[in-house]
């Protein structure tokens, strides 16, 4: 029988061996089982634990072997005296298409020795990548390279491609019970095989069926390549068991593995057509070529680097490397053709094609886009679109939705995480987004915001401020730094020197900020400290909040508005207070005029509320415009209510009111001189400083009015006043005398002085000196506003400061800024919570407010943070010099380590989960902590002399708490959106829900209508006021709302079809990866 089966191949004889599994099955009866599938808690690798045992030799034929099956393994093969693994590199996935190919042309290719030999190391190599690290593989390991070392463990590659066979074969010593045993079915030599899949294997105790197998093992072996010691050079070279990385070469593979997108950017950006004497500089192509990747990757980008960067010229070139129709959305002072730097203008120089629609005719771009086929939106001064409750909002995300959506503005959020979201919204869903590890945006943001919502700013300062520095921190890390292009002109000065240098082109030095102190005398600070007093604590502004009043029943959003209402006019009237004595008294006499007339109309048995325009009030007192707020407020058209609706203590108020400013007008009509203009007037007679053009900004219209005629007055027509109520022929006029870029500049005036209308969107760069006539309640304000002067392409170098402050006479310096701060807290302090909206969410507090506005480095944003272009800078320069170096780095393997001397004992590992990489470190006592990339960063740093040392035995045990952090960090996140009082989106899903449950009525086509709608809320794919205005429109149904067809109807009506779209990028969502070590780094306690 054995000399017949020597006539038979090795296939032919394992698949006559495998028939024998009906008997094995029939033997299953009986204890001598011979049919193994890692069932029942009878593993094969149990059974070879049993057998190898007890054999004087192992040989096995496999076609993967992989060393996870042999650590599980090897403390079975302790007596065993050789063993020979022979493996079938035919079986490699790599070289599966190769067989294929080959099989169908009539050949099998025969590798060389070498090729064998290298295809064998790409096997171990993979699977040392893919496999566990952990203390257990390692000793196996390190016991597999000691037996070859000694010879007691050989390997081979056999170097046909025609092997497929797995077949185990045990020989046992002399004297046993028989000569061997043989095992072959579906098992590799790999812990899944051995012990976890449900294999088909069968135990031979045939003496002719271990013979054969025995001779053809052996003729297939003498043929194989020895491939034992490219084992061991590849597991000591090419795997995490390296021990010969430096901490220098890890610090560089990990700038190389987080950078690996910039990276691979390509260093050529095609733009057809370049402007006449136009430089194209480094850093704004890169920030081209990161946009771009991140508008195809989610849909949409925040294009927000500071104020001065050229972000319209990087739109621009972004526009054109970008398919399809363009649409430009911006404030109509940059559509103007007259502008050099309008988007019409910069697209024109460029030659690329588009539209362009103004901020205020949003109905008409929506038209638009019905009738022709954009597929890029830009949004210039997107941060006027934070609030989505508003029908602006509303339909800018019909227009933006299924296309790319690009966000122009360097303040992307100020007052509130939820700011944010709602620009985010324009292209990704709420509730299932594509950023990594951040489905749920709504969650997050509303998350964010609960942590404020206890803290009151005043009281809880200190907490406050640190909360929204935390909650910053972990938008930027978890949200921006996948969506947000935004570099600060220090980090352009630091990291694009070269290229600046090269284009003969520098950023000016923003000098530290003057203080203009104005001295009231003793008669003028009485008065001006009293008047805080009284119109922040003592004035009700009851005229203004009559629904607080009202009997009856009002809404929750008809009593935040009126609250609101009643704040913003304090708001204003503080502010007047600080910009000019004229325009206070201005705004007091319309105050007085208000009040007089609606007692009046009161004691006449009649209380008039103008709701309708509550909006539009709201946006006259974002534009400083308090005049037509007035006239509004009192000549809007009104709803009429009976005066007995409302409480006896509202005529109490009203009257006390009037008291007050009638109080303050008497003692204000006593005040003739102005201190404030008086020492403007001598600085621009006696400041060197204040010689040439100047750009003076004012928050209030009439204050800017005022000083052009006192200017005009003592020196001439020298000064323009332009205010959001000038005409295009003055704004022409702007630009003519002030814009750098005009091709036929003019020298009518001097000075300008502007409100913040000019804030945003003009150049001013005529110009080097920015004074701040009204204090910058907030200091971003005062940033953006010298950011009109502050270009890369201006003649100066340096950029001069000038705010003003309120002080009294004194005859020391020191006694004048003391005063200047003391009122600065007073205004604060007595404003209370009010004082957010003076600061306009930005938090800060009244003792550092005069720090920050006297501050160069508040010019300079956040220059002195460190920033990821440093690191960047690093592996890039590598790359470009060093490139054995950087070859070899970019060959170090997956979950590389190395050790070296710092803050420890603790290990630092980087992780990654598609496109999310995460920092964890841990000592060895306490949880593990996540850092930022910038901290990581600081401390993997290391140079080429920094001494690697041995790991510690406690590596792995940190390695596996650090394992366990990023696991449960990154588990699909369920969270549930923190929510007070009526959630609007669920009662109307409850209707669609039970209409949909009432289906008898609806067509397939209905049904299938109300379960997208359904999954586009649960989405978060349709904006918050929609939901609102379909909520109002359910409930008017009535008892009609029953009826699934009236559901229909009403929704149909009032749910625009475009939101039932996909955004750009929802049908390219990626999953969410596998988790992967990419490296550690054990930190060494320095002694």
């Amino acid at each position: 029988m054995a000399k017949e089966a020597e006539n038979k191949s090795l296939e032919a004889w394992i698949w006559d061996a495998a028939c024998s599994i009906r008997g094995a099955q029939d033997a299953a009866r009986y204890n001598d089982l011979t049919f193994i599938t890692n069932e029942n808690g009878k593993s094969l690798g149990e059974r070879f634990a049993k057998l190898i045992k007890d054999s004087r030799v192992f040989d096995c034929l496999v076609g993967y072997f992989y060393t996870s099956g042999f650590y599980k393994m090897y403390k079975s093969l302790e007596n065993t005296e050789r063993i020979r693994i022979l493996i079938g590199i035919s079986t490699n996935r790599e070289t599966l298409e190769l067989l294929n190919r080959a099989e169908k042309e009539g050949f099998l290719p025969l590798y060389s020795h070498a090729e064998t030999k290298e295809a064998f190391t790409e096997l171990v190599k993979n699977e040392f990548d893919n496999s566990e690290d952990s203390s257990s593989i390692e000793e196996g390991v390190e016991k597999f390279i000691e037996w070859i070392q000694s010879k007691k463990l050989e390997i081979r590659v056999y170097p046909s491609q025609n092997i497929h066979a797995k077949l185990y074969i045990m020989t046992f010593k002399e004297d046993d019970r028989d000569v061997g045993r043989v095992i072959t079915g579906s098992s590799n030599f790999t812990e899944a095989g051995l012990f976890d899949n449900l294999e088909f294997n069968v135990e031979l105790k045939n003496r002719a069926d271990y013979e054969f197998a025995k001779a053809k093992f052996e003729e297939l072996w003498k043929d194989a390549v020895d491939v034992s010691e490219k084992y061991i050079e590849t597991v000591r070279g090419k795997t995490w068991l390296n021990e010969n990385i430096t901490p220098y070469e890890l610090y560089l593979k990990f700038l190389y593995e987080y950078f690996k997108d910039e990276l691979n950017q390509s260093e050529e950006m095609f733009i057809k057509y370049l402007p006449v004497g136009f430089k194209q500089l480094e850093y704004q192509r890169q920030a081209v070529l990161n946009a771009k990747k991140i508008l195809e990757e989610y849909g949409g980008v925040f294009l927000s680097d500071v104020v001065g960067l050229g972000k319209t010229y990087m739109a621009a070139m972004l526009a054109s490397q970008l398919d399809g129709r363009t649409l430009v959305i911006a404030p109509p002072v940059l559509l103007d053709k007259t502008n050099p730097g309008s988007w019409p203008n910069v697209f024109l120089d460029f030659r690329i094609s588009a539209d362009f629609k103004s901020i205020g005719k949003l109905e008409e771009a929506r038209e638009n886009v019905k009738t022709r086929e954009y597929k890029n939106i830009i949004i210039d001064e997107a941060h006027r679109f934070r609030n989505e409750m508003n029908i602006s909002y509303e339909t800018l995300a019909e227009i933006c939705r299924g296309k790319r959506v690009i966000l122009v503005t360097a303040t992307p959020f100020n007052n509130s995480p939820k700011d944010l979201l709602s620009q985010i919204k324009l292209f990704q869903n709420a509730r299932r987004s594509n950023i990594p590890n951040l489905s749920d945006l709504e969650g997050f943001f509303n998350c964010l915001q609960e942590r404020l919502k206890n803290l009151d700013r005043s009281e809880d300062y200190e907490d406050y401020l640190k909360t929204v520095k935390e909650n910053a921190k972990e938008i930027r890390e978890k949200v921006l730094k996948y969506l947000m292009v935004r570099r600060t002109r220090g980090e352009i000065v630091r990291y694009f020197s070269k290229d600046l240098e090269n284009q003969k082109l520098k950023f000016p030095e923003a000098e530290k900020p003057y203080a203009l102190f104005y001295e009231l005398n003793k008669e003028e600070n009485e008065i001006f400290d009293e008047t805080i007093k009284l119109i922040t604590q003592q004035f009700t502004y009851s005229r203004y909040t009559p629904m607080l009043y009202y009997q009856g029943k009002i809404t929750q959003p008809e009593e935040i508005s009126q609250r609101n209402m009643g704040r913003f006019m304090k708001i204003l009237l503080v502010k007047r207070l600080e910009s000019s004595f004229f325009a206070f008294k201005n705004s007091l006499q319309r105050f007085i005029s208000s009040y007089e007339m609606f007692i009046n109309e009161f004691d006449k048995g009649y209380v008039y509320i103008s709701k309708k325009y509550s909006n539009k009030i709201f946006e006259l007192l974002e534009e400083n415009d308090d005049e037509a707020i007035q006239k509004l407020i009192d000549e809007g058209k009104a709803e009429r209510y009976e005066a007995n609706q409302f409480n006896e203590e509202f005529k109490k108020d009203l009257k006390n009111d009037l008291n007050i400013l009638k109080h303050i007008k008497s003692r204000w009509d006593t005040i003739k001189r102005d201190p404030k203009f008086l020492k403007f007037e001598k600085e621009l007679k006696s400041n060197e400083l204040l010689k040439n053009k100047l750009i003076v900004f004012t928050e209030s219209k009439e204050t800017a009015e005022y000083l052009a005629e006192k200017i005009k007055e003592s020196f001439g027509d020298i000064a323009l006043s332009f205010t959001g109520s000038s005409n295009e022929a003055v704004r022409d006029r702007v630009i003519e005398n002030f814009d750098a870029k005009i091709e036929h500049p003019k020298d009518d005036f001097r000075i300008l002085i502007t409100t913040d209308v000019l804030a945003e969107g003009v150049n001013l760069h005529r110009s080097n000196v920015v004074i701040n006539y009204d204090i910058p309640w907030n200091p971003t304000r005062m940033m953006q506003r010298v950011g009109r002067i502050n270009r890369v392409d201006t003649k100066f170098d340096k950029i001069y400061t000038f705010n003003f402050f309120p002080t009294v006479q004194a005859n020391e310096e020191i006694r004048l800024k003391e005063v200047a701060e003391a009122k600065i807290n007073a205004f604060l302090t007595l404003l209370g919570a009010d004082a957010a909206l003076l600061t306009e969410g930005e938090p800060v507090g009244s003792h550092e407010l005069f720090d920050r506005l006297t501050s160069k480095q508040t010019l300079n944003e956040d220059d002195n943070e460190e920033s990821e272009l440093k690191y960047l800078n690093v592996i890039k320069e590598i790359r470009d010099t060093k490139s054995e170096l950087f070859e070899k780095i970019k060959r170090l393997p997956k979950k590389a380590r190395s050790s070296k001397i710092a803050d420890g004992n603790k290990l630092l590992t980087y992780f990654r989960k598609g496109k999310l990489d995460k920092f964890f470190i841990v000592g060895t006592e306490g949880a593990p902590q996540e850092l930022d990339f910038i901290s990581a960063a600081k401390l993997m740093e290391s140079d080429e002399d920094t001494q690697k040392l041995k790991l510690t035995p406690d590596f792995y045990d940190l390695l596996a708490k650090n394992k366990k952090a990023f696991a449960e960090t990154t588990a699909e996140e369920q969270l549930e959106s923190s929510r007070r009082g009526r959630d609007t989106a669920r009662e109307v899903l409850n209707i669609l829900r039970a209409s949909l449950n009432n289906s008898s009525r609806l067509t397939d086509e209905q049904e299938d209508y109300l379960t997208i709608v359904i999954n586009r809320i649960n989405e978060g794919a349709i904006p918050r006021q929609t939901i609102r205005n379909l909520s109002t429109a359910l409930d008017e149904l009535g008892d009609g709302v029953m009826n699934p067809l009236n559901v229909i109807a009403t929704v149909q009506t009032h749910l625009p079809e475009s939101f039932l779209r996909p955004h750009y990028v929802e049908d390219k969502a990626k999953s969410g990866g596998k988790r992967e070590v990419i490296l550690s780094l054990y930190l060494y306690k320095n002694n």
